[in-house]
């Protein structure tokens, strides 16, 4: 492998473990924020000391998330200046702003206000502490915007000019806010949090009442959540559906590689849903497929019989890594099902009055405590190596993108990040476990 091959792939993977980490943090705090509101209000008009109990617990593990998030967030954009400084130069005219406004709110309203939240709740007054808790949950919203902003703009680009030197610059901010994936990509990363914070809160209410820990609280968690995921999963379906007829008009190879479609079926079949294939990209074709006639049609063009473009009909250099969009589609839509089904079983359960007294919908939902997460992190993988081998799609190509580093720089520094970041997950992760089993995780007297 050429040098320069090497450190593009480096640079790649470095930048998605510190994204993947990043995200999984910053879609926490998206996803707590409006709950905790939810909390903070329901408690002002019940005093409920339980709905108190619930709030104050994961108020802790919002804190942290937000900390932490705030610094992987400085790492990964620091990226963009040494691993991708021909990318940073010819397009920071357009993502710089977008960028700056996104941190100038995470820092200075999301951050700041954050620790007013966990340290004012005895200092202010409630109602002060619950306008601090809304403006927190805004910011996180706001946050959101313009991050999704910038990356809808890098997949489907528009509002802008660029000079003889091949740099963009801005046209018009409005038409770049309106770039066409823009609304569909960010209603589906606001649903993706909630949803994956959810099912978090549901796992974790599941293991406390299992463990007998504060189960008036737990049974909080576990009927909040539950109602949210009932509610949030099907809307889900449908945002994902517009926003996949959104991709097939702007990127069609990307659709073409999450369904394994290779060639076009034979004339009057419709398109396939795939179950399981092997793609082989080198053969142009899937092995060990298997199929459902013509499904695939109706969930992508509402037709039994209509055609998406396949992949053999685009260039052979324009087409992404297609069995990683495969797989990852797969694992995000099945991971979907699973927490649909669970929110229907729990339904149930609740119109019978048995949704705290069911040991197996209650293991069953500690095991899916992460899927959210891994429903995200799998979406995320489709959308950003489904754009492959584009960072603007179309106009930029990732090869033209990096910093020419030695590759021996990329490995050390890629190095140094993965036992950062595994040490610090690994703390994380051990810290969450305790806090999660401790049968009073804050201080006495602060519930009451």
């Amino acid at each position: 492998m050429l040098d320069a091959d090497l450190t593009l792939l480096l640079s790649r993977g470095q930048f998605a473990t510190t994204m993947g980490l990043h995200i999984i943090l910053a879609a926490f705090a998206l996803g707590m924020s409006p709950f905790l509101v939810f909390l903070e209000a329901l408690w002002l008009w019940r005093k409920d000391r339980h709905v108190l109990e619930t709030y104050r617990f994961w108020l802790k593990l919002f804190a942290l998330s937000v900390a932490v998030g705030a610094v992987s967030g400085v790492v990964m954009e620091f990226q963009f200046g040494t691993n991708w400084g021909p990318f940073a130069r010819q397009t920071g005219g357009v993502l710089g702003p977008l960028m700056f406004y996104e941190v100038l709110v995470a820092f200075f309203l999301e951050s700041a206000l954050t620790g007013v939240m966990i340290l004012g709740m005895d200092r202010i007054g409630p109602k002060l502490h619950f306008f601090v808790t809304c403006m927190v949950a805004i910011g996180a919203l706001i946050s959101a915007f313009w991050i999704l902003a910038a990356n809808s703009w890098m997949h489907t680009p528009t509002g802008f000019i660029r000079d003889a030197a091949g740099n963009f610059h801005p046209q018009s901010w409005l038409t770049i806010l309106q770039a066409p994936s823009f609304p569909w990509r960010f209603m589906h990363m606001v649903l993706a949090a909630l949803i994956a914070t959810a099912s978090l809160v549901a796992g974790v209410g599941a293991w406390r009442l299992i463990k007998g820990l504060q189960p008036a609280s737990a049974k909080n968690m576990l009927s909040f959540s539950l109602w949210l995921l009932l509610f949030l999963m099907p809307l889900q379906i449908v945002i994902g559906d517009l926003h996949g007829e959104n991709t097939l008009q702007y990127q069609p190879q990307k659709v073409a590689a999450m369904e394994g479609s290779w060639h076009q079926p034979p004339p009057g079949e419709g398109e396939p849903l795939r179950l399981f294939a092997i793609p082989d990209q080198q053969a142009q074709r899937n092995r060990a497929q298997i199929a459902i006639p013509e499904i695939a049609s109706l969930y992508l063009r509402h037709d039994l019989h209509s055609h998406i473009k396949s992949l053999s009909e685009f260039p052979a250099q324009d087409i992404p890594h297609v069995a990683t969009v495969f797989y990852a589609f797969r694992m995000m839509v099945g991971l979907g099902l699973l927490m649909l089904a669970a929110s229907l079983c729990a339904a149930i359960l609740r119109f019978r009055r048995r949704l705290f007294d069911s040991p197996l919908l209650l293991k069953f939902l500690v095991l899916l405590t992460p899927a959210g997460f891994f429903a995200m992190l799998a979406g995320w993988v489709v959308t950003e190596t489904g754009r492959q081998p584009w960072t603007v799609w179309g106009l930029l190509r990732t090869e033209h993108s990096f910093s020419a580093l030695p590759s021996s720089w990329v490995i050390a520094s890629f190095i140094s990040i993965l036992l950062i970041y595994l040490v610090a997950f690994i703390s994380g992760m051990a810290y969450f476990l305790h806090y999660v089993n401790s049968p009073q995780p804050y201080k006495q007297g602060e519930a009451s």
